[in-house]
């Protein structure tokens, strides 16, 4: 059986490599990938990259997945303090699930109380880490324990790989 892999993006305004290129790794990995937002339809990148939307957030189950992944971008701000978004990260964090999150995304995993004591990277240190009690690396990709954290575009692809790895 495969492992399952739920990307969750902003509806618009996601940073569209942070999610093209992961998927694609995933997919030629044999992957099953899931796109979950906060509404159903259709997604809009930064960039302009259309996507549809396979779940909404009320209605996934995060126990349906081996790992959930917060995709970055300026939309990703939607989630910062948004309910769901935490309570989807904090119950796959609590089952011991992967949890990712790249670019600016890590700040919703702050926002959830999930990176203190933690090591963590993210797009720039604005002293979103340090305030969630985050030690942040600066590296292009960080994993401390389940939790993967990276920088952004450029690191899409490494970012990928490492969850692959801890599959």
């Amino acid at each position: 059986m495969a492992e399952k892999i739920l990307m969750i993006v902003a509806n618009r305004d996601f940073r569209d490599a942070e999610y093209e290129q992961p998927k694609e790794v995933f997919e030629k990995a044999g992957l099953l990938v899931t796109t979950a937002a906060k509404n159903s339809g259709a997604a809009t990148g930064k960039d302009g990259l259309h996507i549809n939307v396979d779940l909404t957030m009320d209605k996934l189950n995060v126990a349906d997945y081996d790992a959930i992944l917060f995709i970055g971008g300026p939309g990703c701000h939607d989630y910062y303090n948004d309910a769901r978004a935490h309570a989807i990260a904090t119950e796959a964090y609590k089952s011991g699930k992967i949890l990712g999150a790249i670019c600016a995304a890590p700040g919703i995993l702050v926002n959830a109380g999930l990176l203190q004591g933690k090591k963590a990277t993210m797009f720039a240190d604005d002293g979103t880490l340090a305030k969630g009690g985050a030690t942040y690396t600066g590296a292009d990709v960080e994993v401390d324990g389940k939790i993967v954290t990276a920088t952004g575009p450029k690191t899409a692809k490494q970012w990928a790989e490492t969850i692959i790895r801890m599959l």
